[in-house]
């Protein structure tokens, strides 16, 4: 494994991860060094699924300590806060990690992670108007309820 395949943490020049990521990190660069229990507390993540996502490659190699803890990062907090975004959009766990080696394959795959996120752009504006459409009949029921209501107590 190159150095190259062992970061899936998107670096400065991608336009992916950049819009207000870099904000509200608990701690400042170069003192960014947490514990897997930070990570979980920070998150809402349980250290199961952070090791998960190591193990499927959807995490960057994290760094140990000396003893062997993981020591987490600001980059790595912001990719988890990229995949916890991509994991509401309802994109399958097998897109995410692809989209990962993409991330660590470098430039050059820009417009294919382009056209993924566009895909899962599309799912999600199609699954936001089924709600929108659900929310109206929920409306409508609330309504006819409401009248209903008010009719009986008048009589």
């Amino acid at each position: 494994m190159t150095v190259m395949e062992t970061t899936a943490v998107p670096t400065e020049s991608d336009p992916c991860l950049k819009p207000g990521i870099q904000a509200g990190h608990p701690r400042p660069e170069g003192e960014d060094q947490y514990t897997i229990s930070e990570v979980v507390a920070f998150t809402g993540l349980s250290a199961h699924t952070l090791r998960w996502y190591e193990r499927i490659g959807l995490m960057p190699h994290i760094d140990r300590s000396h003893t062997g803890q993981r020591r987490y990062t600001n980059r790595d907090l912001d990719w988890l806060s990229l995949v916890g975004k991509l994991r509401l959009t309802g994109m399958p766990v097998a897109d995410m990690v692809r989209y990962a080696e993409m991330v660590r394959e470098g430039p050059h795959t820009f417009p294919e992670r382009q056209e993924l996120l566009e895909t899962t752009r599309r799912n999600v504006l199609a699954r936001i108007g089924e709600l929108q459409d659900t929310l109206a009949v929920l409306d409508l029921k609330i309504n006819h309820y409401a009248d209903a209501r008010l009719a009986s107590e008048r009589y």
